[in-house]
């Protein structure tokens, strides 16, 4: 008996200690938002840029671009693990810019029309075809691909442990390009949905990073001087 309450102690203090990992369901409704906009947005605005012509269409692409998945994955694990801080700040960050996206997309309804024919049938041309047929070409600006490996590399190279790593920082760098670069690659996005989601990201980055933090300052300067009156 003791063995066993000591398990269910132990279950509970680890449950205990990680259950900032819950927010992680936030993406869950972030895609149910998503699913939305997709059965309800009909685009009103074509995202082009002249230079899309320009960029080719790569399909071997699509490795970087399926990757995002496992890159997110790894920046919310690991900051849960070693840093709650910079977990709850990527967490502000990446939803905060998702769930504004999705309004934007109701309220500049948008789309894309770069996709190419895909003829070929080999594992890459296959697996484009499967993202075609199941992610339409609408709410494409900003890119939430983007915006999200951005998100995911600042919060990494914020992280005090992990920016010690100059090679695990070129790592994600590498990583967060390449993802980016793939959006336009596969004819995902046009390059305005890439710069819109640059710029959301700078501007949601002192809402994330900043803002926390001053108004931490000014409760403890509040609450200090509260203190000091009643003494």
């Amino acid at each position: 008996m003791k063995l066993e309450h000591r398990k269910k102690l132990d279950f509970k203090e680890l449950i205990y200690k990680y259950k900032h990992f819950s927010l992680v369901s936030l993406y869950g409704f972030a895609q149910i938002f998503f699913q939305y906009c997709e059965r309800t947005v009909q685009p009103k605005y074509i995202m082009y840029s002249p230079l899309d012509n320009y960029i080719p269409f790569v399909k071997y692409f699509v490795v970087p671009y399926l990757f995002w998945f496992i890159y997110m994955g790894i920046g919310f694990l690991y900051l849960g693990l070693v840093s709650k801080k910079d977990y709850y700040r990527l967490c502000i960050y990446m939803f905060g810019g998702m769930y504004l996206c999705y309004i934007l997309y109701l309220m500049f309804p948008n789309g894309q029309q770069l996709r190419p024919v895909i003829t070929e049938n080999d594992i890459f041309s296959r697996m484009i075809k499967h993202i075609y047929a199941t992610d339409t070409p609408t709410n494409v600006a900003p890119s939430i691909h983007v915006y999200n490996s951005i998100a995911v590399h600042v919060a990494l190279i914020k992280s005090s442990r992990f920016k010690k790593n100059r090679l695990a920082k070129l790592a994600s760098l590498i990583c967060m390009l390449l993802i980016c670069a793939s959006t336009v690659l596969i004819k995902q996005h046009s390059i305005k949905d890439v710069l819109w989601a640059i710029v959301l990201a700078v501007v949601f980055y002192p809402i994330a990073y900043y803002l926390p933090g001053r108004i931490k300052y000014k409760h403890m300067v509040t609450t200090g001087a509260e203190e000091a009156s009643v003494k």
